[in-house]
């Protein structure tokens, strides 16, 4: 490995193991969206954001393919410094030569690299997915464990990861906490924090627990598809009325 590989290697395997948020996109006028004057919202503002958004929404779920918990894990860990899109591009072909744990564990690395060549950093995500796959047949008989404590002992498994886990595969109450959550809960006026642990439990005390998954994917999506990093369409916002950030 040359030492610029090296060097983006290690990168992404810090950002895997901590589930590190990338630093804060910029707004429409190209200053960071997060150096921007946070206004709060009241308990009862923020709950009503996040029913309206929850209703405008009501189809919302997580856009990776995947037939089982371990194909989920695989494909989250695949996601970082990428798009779900992109991802979902590479993983029928990864799932259907290493459909579980054992066989990815017991995969020749090259194949895995060349397969997941697209999604970028296939270095180090060959390596990460092996060998938590590896993990998952030494430790857990080839199945994913169902606590955040368990699931972030596997290699390439941070909270965020693991929350997506207990959130969308187990059912459980979990805040995932990505880059489009940490950016919405800021300009909606949730929380003033940046570090997604911080955030992660900001919001638990704002929001009942069984709303933490749905409202998580909800958040995503609307950051995906109306509030914008640079851009964000306030117009056609739902919730421009109630949003402390809307520029309309």
């Amino acid at each position: 490995m040359t030492p610029s590989n090296k060097s983006s290697a290690n990168k992404l395997m810090k950002s895997n193991s901590t589930d590190k948020a990338n630093k804060p996109p910029a707004n429409s006028k190209g200053k960071p969206a997060m150096d921007k004057k946070f206004v709060k919202a009241q308990p009862g503002q923020a709950k009503e954001m996040l029913k309206i958004l929850a209703n405008h929404y009501p189809d919302a779920q997580c856009e990776l393919n995947f037939g089982t918990t371990f194909q989920l894990i695989i494909a989250v860990i695949l996601s970082a410094q990428t798009t779900d899109v992109g991802v979902n591009k590479v993983t029928p072909t990864l799932f259907k030569r290493f459909p579980n744990a054992r066989s990815l564990a017991e995969a020749d690395i090259d194949e895995i690299k060349e397969i997941i060549r697209p999604t970028g950093y296939y270095n180090a995500k060959a390596n990460n997915i092996q060998r938590c796959a590896r993990v998952l047949v030494e430790r857990f008989g080839g199945e994913v464990p169902k606590t955040l404590e368990e699931l972030t002992t596997l290699p390439g498994v941070g909270r965020k990861t693991g929350n997506v886990v207990l959130g969308v595969a187990y059912g459980e109450p979990a805040w995932t906490v990505d880059t489009h959550v940490q950016r919405l809960t800021r300009r909606l006026g949730l929380t003033a924090e940046i570090d997604p642990v911080k955030i992660e439990f900001a919001l638990q005390k704002v929001f009942p627990n069984e709303d933490w998954s749905k409202y998580s994917i909800t958040l995503i999506w609307h950051g995906r598809r109306i509030c914008i990093a640079r851009k964000p369409n306030c117009p056609s916002c739902p919730i421009n009325h109630l949003c402390p950030s809307a520029q309309i």
